[in-house]
């Protein structure tokens, strides 16, 4: 017998009558979800995210007392914010809420208090005691919550309001250089499903969330229309004749430009995932989708783009980041020129004393 699949979290397998497997999402609290597919497989992933992500059953509700921060997780999940989420936000905030309301404190777990009792110094000695990105996913997930208490009746005021968080000295996600581009160009040929995906990345500025969307309804004659998932920007990008030549050429699925092996729209762990394999094998491991929207920014940037002409593409709702390039490129234009200005000028002097080759005055 060979090894046993190993199943994602809360996945039961069935064998039906006919001999087939079945695959089930079971989770207490939530509702029961039949998976497409094999596990592991983009299908399979792809249900499983949302099922993972998704509200709880109503059987969560009866174990909650009113008032206790259980009460108030169920409530939120079961709101219009939350559901507004995107899917990976989604997930984030429920961990984040979860294993605050697990955490005991002198022998009662954080659900089972009052929401009434929550104060700002309670919310400072949570982050304290946690990793910064931790503790600032903790904050925005609490945030989200006690707005929902407030307009519940829950509460009048909002303990997390003045909460800053944590500052985080990291530069992010690594920004493609052209060398990396062209890198992994040599590696997936233009027709290639990894190609179409850089060049969509690379010629839009966008979200993955917002990649994998984008399907031919989106052209609008020489622009493609996207709606930006995260903040629901609404934006027109010219098409680049790089962008029109991959999008043309690409069999691509009914809904999106982007398919998985099956012909499926991804989802979004299971883009990051795929994406991150393609970039493995151009062995350009340090390397993500995201930098390449940084890279999109990085290359108006040098064709002496301001901020706000960048955000018009990339949908940036701060100009802070984008601001960033601008400086970086001006930083280095200048460096140059100030370079070639010291070289023009060591050009021009002549020394004062001039020696032949055995060292003796000329």
């Amino acid at each position: 017998m060979g090894p046993r699949l190993r199943l994602p979290p809360y996945v039961q397998a069935f064998i039906d009558r006919h001999g087939k497997a079945r695959f089930y999402f079971r989770r207490a609290g939530f509702k029961t979800v039949a998976l497409p597919g094999l596990p592991w497989s983009p299908p399979f992933m792809a249900a499983y995210e949302a099922a993972l992500a998704g509200q709880p059953a109503e059987i969560g509700t009866s174990r909650a007392k009113p008032g206790t921060m259980w009460a108030l997780a169920v409530s939120y999940f079961n709101s219009p914010e939350f559901r507004s989420l995107e899917s990976s936000s989604r997930y984030n905030y429920r961990a984040a809420i979860e294993r605050f309301c697990k955490q005991s404190d002198n022998g009662q777990q954080n659900g089972d208090k009052r929401v009434a009792t929550l104060q700002h110094r309670h919310v400072v000695a949570l982050m304290a005691v946690r990793e910064p990105r931790v503790a600032n996913t903790l904050r925005k997930a609490l945030r989200a919550m006690m707005k929902h208490a407030v307009v519940v009746g829950l509460r009048a005021d909002d303990p997390t309001r003045d909460v800053k968080a944590i500052a985080i000295k990291s530069s992010g996600h690594h920004t493609w250089s052209e060398a990396e581009i062209m890198q992994f160009e040599a590696r997936h040929p233009v027709g290639s499903r990894a190609a179409l995906a850089l060049t969509l990345l690379l010629h839009t500025g966008q979200r993955r969330s917002d990649i994998i969307r984008m399907g031919r309804q989106h052209v609008r004659g020489d622009a493609l229309y996207v709606r930006q998932q995260k903040t629901g920007v609404e934006l027109l990008i010219p098409i680049s004749a790089e962008l029109r030549a991959a999008i043309d050429g690409a069999a691509a699925g009914d809904m999106t430009f982007l398919v998985t092996e099956l012909g499926k729209p991804f989802a979004g762990v299971g883009f990051s995932n795929w994406f991150r394999r393609q970039c493995d094998m151009a062995n350009l491991h340090h390397c993500s989708a995201h930098g390449l929207r940084k890279a999109a920014a990085r290359r108006l940037a040098e064709a002496g783009c301001t901020p706000h002409e960048i955000a018009a593409i990339t949908g940036h709702a701060s100009l802070r980041e984008v601001e960033r390039y601008t400086r970086a490129v001006d930083q280095r234009r200048l460096a140059e020129v100030a370079i070639g200005k010291t070289k023009a000028r060591t050009q021009i002097v002549k020394p004062l004393v001039e020696f032949d080759k055995t060292g003796k005055k000329a």
